[in-house]
Protein backbone atom coordinates (compact mmCIF):
# COMPACT_ATOMS: atom_id res chain seq x y z
CA UNK A 1 0.00 0.00 0.00
CA UNK A 2 1.67 3.11 -1.29
CA UNK A 3 0.05 6.40 -0.44
CA UNK A 4 2.88 8.71 -0.81
CA UNK A 5 2.90 12.46 -1.48
CA UNK A 6 -0.35 12.81 -1.32
CA UNK A 7 -2.34 15.42 1.38
CA UNK A 8 -4.16 12.93 3.64
CA UNK A 9 -4.70 14.42 6.72
CA UNK A 10 -5.77 12.94 10.19
CA UNK A 11 -4.40 10.19 12.09
CA UNK A 12 -3.78 6.61 10.47
CA UNK A 13 -6.51 3.52 10.95
CA UNK A 14 -5.88 1.84 13.69
CA UNK A 15 -7.48 -0.67 11.59
CA UNK A 16 -5.15 -0.51 8.86
CA UNK A 17 -3.51 -3.95 9.61
CA UNK A 18 -6.12 -6.51 10.15
CA UNK A 19 -4.29 -9.64 8.21
CA UNK A 20 -1.35 -10.96 7.51
CA UNK A 21 -0.77 -10.04 3.78
CA UNK A 22 0.58 -6.51 4.18
CA UNK A 23 4.01 -6.12 2.49
CA UNK A 24 4.43 -2.44 2.12
CA UNK A 25 3.03 0.91 3.51
CA UNK A 26 4.47 3.67 2.84
CA UNK A 27 2.33 7.10 3.70
CA UNK A 28 5.04 9.56 3.10
CA UNK A 29 4.39 13.17 2.32
CA UNK A 30 1.49 13.64 3.79
CA UNK A 31 0.02 15.68 6.67
CA UNK A 32 -0.83 12.83 8.96
CA UNK A 33 -0.75 13.45 12.80
CA UNK A 34 -1.73 11.02 15.93
CA UNK A 35 0.34 8.17 16.84
CA UNK A 36 1.43 4.82 14.90
CA UNK A 37 -1.32 2.24 15.09
CA UNK A 38 -0.62 -0.29 17.30
CA UNK A 39 -2.59 -3.07 15.32
CA UNK A 40 0.83 -3.16 12.40
CA UNK A 41 2.21 -6.12 14.79
CA UNK A 42 -0.51 -7.89 13.33
CA UNK A 43 1.55 -6.98 10.02
CA UNK A 44 4.00 -10.31 10.23
CA UNK A 45 4.75 -10.23 6.57
CA UNK A 46 5.49 -6.55 6.63
CA UNK A 47 8.87 -5.60 4.88
CA UNK A 48 8.75 -1.63 4.77
CA UNK A 49 7.13 0.90 7.26
CA UNK A 50 7.48 4.62 5.60
CA UNK A 51 5.52 7.47 7.09
CA UNK A 52 8.46 10.30 6.03
CA UNK A 53 7.58 13.76 6.31
CA UNK A 54 4.50 13.98 8.43
CA UNK A 55 3.36 15.32 12.14
CA UNK A 56 3.34 12.15 13.40
CA UNK A 57 3.87 12.60 17.77
CA UNK A 58 5.08 9.46 19.54
CA UNK A 59 7.41 7.64 21.15
CA UNK A 60 9.89 5.07 19.59
CA UNK A 61 7.81 2.01 18.18
CA UNK A 62 10.12 -0.93 20.18
CA UNK A 63 6.90 -2.70 19.78
CA UNK A 64 7.71 -3.28 15.96
CA UNK A 65 10.28 -5.76 16.77
CA UNK A 66 7.32 -8.35 16.82
CA UNK A 67 7.51 -8.17 12.98
CA UNK A 68 9.98 -11.01 11.77
CA UNK A 69 10.48 -9.07 8.33
CA UNK A 70 10.91 -5.97 8.95
CA UNK A 71 13.79 -4.77 6.35
CA UNK A 72 12.94 -0.88 6.23
CA UNK A 73 11.73 1.72 8.67
CA UNK A 74 12.02 5.25 8.01
CA UNK A 75 10.59 7.56 10.50
CA UNK A 76 12.38 10.88 8.90
CA UNK A 77 11.14 14.57 9.72
CA UNK A 78 8.30 13.96 12.24
CA UNK A 79 7.87 14.55 16.16
CA UNK A 80 9.08 11.47 17.55
CA UNK A 81 10.77 11.90 20.97
CA UNK A 82 12.11 10.12 23.74
CA UNK A 83 14.84 7.46 23.98
CA UNK A 84 15.35 4.95 21.10
CA UNK A 85 17.23 2.52 23.56
CA UNK A 86 15.27 -0.30 24.55
CA UNK A 87 13.73 -0.42 28.27
CA UNK A 88 16.30 -2.58 29.84
CA UNK A 89 19.06 -1.11 27.67
CA UNK A 90 19.00 -4.19 25.77
CA UNK A 91 20.61 -4.13 21.96
CA UNK A 92 17.75 -3.05 19.53
CA UNK A 93 15.52 -5.88 18.41
CA UNK A 94 15.31 -6.22 14.75
CA UNK A 95 17.24 -8.83 13.37
CA UNK A 96 16.52 -8.07 9.80
CA UNK A 97 16.23 -4.27 9.26
CA UNK A 98 18.79 -2.72 6.78
CA UNK A 99 17.67 0.93 6.94
CA UNK A 100 16.89 2.91 9.48
CA UNK A 101 16.38 6.31 9.02
CA UNK A 102 15.05 8.29 12.25
CA UNK A 103 16.53 11.83 10.90
CA UNK A 104 14.91 14.48 11.95
CA UNK A 105 12.50 14.51 14.95
CA UNK A 106 13.34 14.46 18.96
CA UNK A 107 14.75 11.86 19.99
CA UNK A 108 17.08 11.68 23.15
CA UNK A 109 19.03 9.69 25.44
CA UNK A 110 22.17 7.98 24.48
CA UNK A 111 22.81 3.86 23.00
CA UNK A 112 24.30 1.13 24.92
CA UNK A 113 27.56 -0.54 23.62
CA UNK A 114 25.61 -3.99 22.41
CA UNK A 115 23.10 -1.23 20.56
CA UNK A 116 23.75 -3.21 17.12
CA UNK A 117 25.12 -6.89 18.11
CA UNK A 118 21.04 -8.17 17.07
CA UNK A 119 21.46 -6.65 13.48
CA UNK A 120 21.96 -8.67 10.56
CA UNK A 121 25.65 -8.47 9.91
CA UNK A 122 26.08 -10.13 6.23
CA UNK A 123 25.49 -8.20 2.92
CA UNK A 124 24.88 -11.78 0.93
CA UNK A 125 20.80 -11.15 -0.08
CA UNK A 126 18.78 -13.06 -3.17
CA UNK A 127 18.16 -10.30 -6.33
CA UNK A 128 19.73 -7.43 -7.19
CA UNK A 129 17.27 -4.71 -6.12
CA UNK A 130 14.77 -4.61 -3.10
CA UNK A 131 11.59 -6.11 -5.19
CA UNK A 132 8.80 -7.57 -3.46
CA UNK A 133 6.83 -10.21 -5.46
CA UNK A 134 2.92 -11.10 -4.50
CA UNK A 135 2.06 -14.69 -6.01
CA UNK A 136 -1.28 -14.92 -4.84
CA UNK A 137 -3.55 -13.55 -7.75
CA UNK A 138 -1.71 -15.10 -10.74
CA UNK A 139 0.47 -17.40 -12.31
CA UNK A 140 2.90 -13.98 -12.87
CA UNK A 141 2.34 -12.73 -9.90
CA UNK A 142 3.04 -8.49 -8.91
CA UNK A 143 6.32 -7.20 -8.57
CA UNK A 144 6.82 -3.80 -6.30
CA UNK A 145 9.97 -1.84 -6.10
CA UNK A 146 10.55 -0.05 -3.22
CA UNK A 147 11.29 3.59 -2.63
CA UNK A 148 13.21 5.02 0.00
CA UNK A 149 14.37 8.49 1.14
CA UNK A 150 17.70 8.70 2.01
CA UNK A 151 20.18 10.84 2.59
CA UNK A 152 23.65 9.97 0.90
CA UNK A 153 26.84 11.09 0.73
CA UNK A 154 25.64 15.10 1.96
CA UNK A 155 22.56 14.89 -0.49
CA UNK A 156 19.14 13.86 0.18
CA UNK A 157 17.58 11.99 -2.63
CA UNK A 158 14.84 9.62 -3.43
CA UNK A 159 15.82 6.13 -4.24
CA UNK A 160 13.70 3.86 -6.59
CA UNK A 161 16.66 1.09 -7.12
CA UNK A 162 17.60 0.20 -4.09
CA UNK A 163 20.36 -2.63 -3.95
CA UNK A 164 19.27 -5.70 -1.53
CA UNK A 165 23.20 -5.24 -0.20
CA UNK A 166 22.23 -1.95 0.87
CA UNK A 167 22.39 -1.40 4.79
CA UNK A 168 22.11 2.65 6.19
CA UNK A 169 21.64 4.00 9.44
CA UNK A 170 20.50 8.09 9.55
CA UNK A 171 20.29 9.60 12.92
CA UNK A 172 21.17 12.55 12.25
CA UNK A 173 18.78 15.68 13.81
CA UNK A 174 18.05 14.70 16.86
CA UNK A 175 19.26 15.16 20.59
CA UNK A 176 21.27 11.86 21.11
CA UNK A 177 24.12 11.92 23.26
CA UNK A 178 26.93 9.62 25.04
CA UNK A 179 29.14 7.52 23.40
CA UNK A 180 28.77 5.86 19.85
CA UNK A 181 28.28 2.31 20.44
CA UNK A 182 31.68 0.03 19.34
CA UNK A 183 28.89 -2.46 18.69
CA UNK A 184 28.39 -0.38 15.67
CA UNK A 185 31.84 -2.41 13.97
CA UNK A 186 29.86 -5.13 13.66
CA UNK A 187 27.55 -4.01 10.97
CA UNK A 188 29.96 -5.58 8.08
CA UNK A 189 27.04 -4.44 5.04
CA UNK A 190 26.95 -0.70 5.99
CA UNK A 191 27.13 1.26 3.08
CA UNK A 192 25.93 4.82 4.56
CA UNK A 193 26.23 5.87 8.37
CA UNK A 194 25.03 9.50 9.33
CA UNK A 195 25.03 10.68 12.69
CA UNK A 196 25.60 13.96 12.92
CA UNK A 197 23.82 17.24 14.22
CA UNK A 198 23.42 15.41 17.50
CA UNK A 199 25.33 15.43 21.21
CA UNK A 200 27.33 12.65 20.66
CA UNK A 201 30.80 12.92 22.83
CA UNK A 202 33.86 10.40 23.49
CA UNK A 203 35.54 9.35 20.65
CA UNK A 204 34.95 7.87 17.12
CA UNK A 205 35.15 4.30 17.60
CA UNK A 206 38.37 2.02 16.50
CA UNK A 207 35.88 -0.68 15.01
CA UNK A 208 34.57 2.07 12.23
CA UNK A 209 37.68 0.71 10.59
CA UNK A 210 35.88 -3.17 9.99
CA UNK A 211 33.21 -1.54 8.00
CA UNK A 212 34.81 -2.30 4.66
CA UNK A 213 31.91 -1.28 2.30
CA UNK A 214 31.21 1.88 3.98
CA UNK A 215 30.89 4.43 1.42
CA UNK A 216 29.41 7.26 3.59
CA UNK A 217 30.16 8.90 6.93
CA UNK A 218 28.79 12.11 8.50
CA UNK A 219 29.53 12.64 12.17
CA UNK A 220 29.77 16.33 11.72
CA UNK A 221 28.56 18.45 14.43
CA UNK A 222 28.27 16.71 17.73
CA UNK A 223 31.34 16.68 20.66
CA UNK A 224 33.33 13.77 19.52
CA UNK A 225 37.01 14.73 21.25
CA UNK A 226 40.43 12.65 20.57
CA UNK A 227 41.45 11.63 17.00
CA UNK A 228 40.55 10.31 13.86
CA UNK A 229 41.04 6.41 13.50
CA UNK A 230 43.70 5.44 11.43
CA UNK A 231 42.29 2.63 10.10
CA UNK A 232 39.68 4.69 8.28
CA UNK A 233 42.28 5.63 6.03
CA UNK A 234 42.24 2.20 4.90
CA UNK A 235 38.53 1.90 3.86
CA UNK A 236 39.28 2.11 -0.21
CA UNK A 237 35.24 2.83 -0.23
CA UNK A 238 34.81 5.62 1.52
CA UNK A 239 33.68 8.54 -0.50
CA UNK A 240 32.57 10.72 1.39
CA UNK A 241 33.13 11.82 5.12
CA UNK A 242 32.36 14.69 7.19
CA UNK A 243 33.78 14.72 11.16
CA UNK A 244 33.52 18.76 11.03
CA UNK A 245 32.49 20.98 14.18
CA UNK A 246 33.80 18.61 16.64
CA UNK A 247 36.73 18.86 18.94
CA UNK A 248 38.80 16.52 17.20
CA UNK A 249 43.08 16.80 17.83
CA UNK A 250 45.80 15.61 15.89
CA UNK A 251 46.90 14.18 12.64
CA UNK A 252 44.73 13.37 9.46
CA UNK A 253 44.95 10.20 8.49
CA UNK A 254 45.99 10.17 5.17
CA UNK A 255 44.87 7.69 2.37
CA UNK A 256 43.75 8.28 -1.19
CA UNK A 257 40.25 8.42 -0.02
CA UNK A 258 40.84 10.89 2.98
CA UNK A 259 42.92 13.14 0.66
CA UNK A 260 40.85 13.84 -1.62
CA UNK A 261 38.06 15.20 0.56
CA UNK A 262 37.07 18.92 0.77
CA UNK A 263 38.80 20.78 3.63
CA UNK A 264 35.07 21.50 4.55
CA UNK A 265 34.69 17.79 5.86
CA UNK A 266 37.76 19.01 8.68
CA UNK A 267 37.18 21.98 9.79
CA UNK A 268 35.60 23.15 12.99
CA UNK A 269 38.07 21.08 15.03
CA UNK A 270 40.91 23.69 16.61
CA UNK A 271 43.20 20.61 16.86
CA UNK A 272 43.34 18.77 13.46
CA UNK A 273 46.28 18.96 11.23
CA UNK A 274 47.08 17.36 7.93
CA UNK A 275 45.91 17.58 4.47
CA UNK A 276 43.42 18.62 3.07
CA UNK A 277 43.66 21.45 6.37
CA UNK A 278 46.24 24.03 5.32
CA UNK A 279 47.77 23.19 8.96
CA UNK A 280 50.66 21.37 9.17
CA UNK A 281 51.41 19.21 11.71
CA UNK A 282 54.96 20.34 11.94
CA UNK A 283 54.07 24.04 13.00
CA UNK A 284 55.26 25.10 9.86
CA UNK A 285 52.72 26.57 6.85
CA UNK A 286 55.67 27.05 4.05
CA UNK A 287 55.69 24.50 1.61
CA UNK A 288 58.41 21.98 1.57
CA UNK A 289 58.34 22.68 -2.58
CA UNK A 290 59.57 26.39 -2.19
CA UNK A 291 62.83 25.20 -0.34
CA UNK A 292 65.07 24.91 -3.21
CA UNK A 293 64.09 27.89 -4.53
CA UNK A 294 65.18 30.14 -1.67
CA UNK A 295 68.31 27.69 -1.50
CA UNK A 296 69.11 28.77 -5.33
CA UNK A 297 68.42 32.44 -4.35
CA UNK A 298 71.01 32.31 -1.56
CA UNK A 299 73.45 30.96 -4.06
CA UNK A 300 72.77 33.39 -6.56
CA UNK A 301 73.72 36.35 -3.90
CA UNK A 302 76.78 34.14 -2.91
CA UNK A 303 77.89 34.50 -6.64
CA UNK A 304 76.54 38.21 -7.22
CA UNK A 305 79.00 38.94 -3.88
CA UNK A 306 82.09 36.91 -5.34
CA UNK A 307 82.14 38.80 -8.22
CA UNK A 308 82.27 42.36 -6.93
CA UNK A 309 85.12 40.64 -4.64
CA UNK A 310 86.90 40.06 -7.68
CA UNK A 311 86.20 43.46 -9.89
CA UNK A 312 87.36 45.60 -6.98
CA UNK A 313 90.71 43.46 -5.90
CA UNK A 314 91.17 43.04 -9.49
CA UNK A 315 91.32 47.25 -9.56
CA UNK A 316 92.83 47.16 -6.78
CA UNK A 317 96.10 45.22 -8.09
CA UNK A 318 95.90 47.43 -11.33
CA UNK A 319 96.00 50.71 -9.32
CA UNK A 320 98.76 49.22 -7.54
CA UNK A 321 100.98 48.31 -10.46
CA UNK A 322 100.54 51.98 -12.32
CA UNK A 323 101.74 53.61 -9.33
CA UNK A 324 104.42 50.90 -9.15
CA UNK A 325 105.69 51.97 -12.56
CA UNK A 326 105.30 55.61 -11.57
CA UNK A 327 107.53 55.67 -8.71
CA UNK A 328 110.21 53.25 -10.61
CA UNK A 329 110.85 56.09 -13.52
CA UNK A 330 110.36 59.22 -11.04
CA UNK A 331 114.57 60.19 -11.35
CA UNK A 332 114.33 60.33 -15.34
CA UNK A 333 110.58 62.52 -15.30
CA UNK A 334 112.20 64.89 -13.23
CA UNK A 335 115.78 65.23 -14.99
CA UNK A 336 113.25 66.18 -17.84
CA UNK A 337 111.16 68.60 -16.38
CA UNK A 338 114.37 70.50 -14.58
CA UNK A 339 116.46 70.29 -18.49
CA UNK A 340 112.73 72.23 -19.86
CA UNK A 341 112.79 74.65 -16.71
CA UNK A 342 116.34 75.78 -17.24
CA UNK A 343 115.90 76.01 -21.42
CA UNK A 344 113.18 78.19 -20.36
CA UNK A 345 115.20 80.78 -18.03
CA UNK A 346 117.96 80.81 -20.84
Amino acid sequence: MSLRENNFDGSIPDTLCTSASLLILDVSYNRLTGRLPRSLVNCSSLKLLSVVNNRIQDTFPFWLKALPNLQVLTLRSNQFYGPISPPHQGPLGFPELRIFEIADNKFTGSLPPNYFVNWKTSSEYEGLYMVYHDQRYDEIGYSYRIIVDLHYKGLSMEQQLVLTAYSAIDFSGNRLEGEIPESIGLLKALIALNLSNNAFTGHIPLSFANLKELESLDVSRNQLSGTIPNGLGGLSFLEYINVSHNQLRGAIPQGPQIMGQPESSFEGNAGLCGLPLEETCYGSHTPPTQQPKEENEDEEQVLSWKAVAIGYGSGVLVGLAVAQLIVSYKPEWLAKIMCLNKRKNR
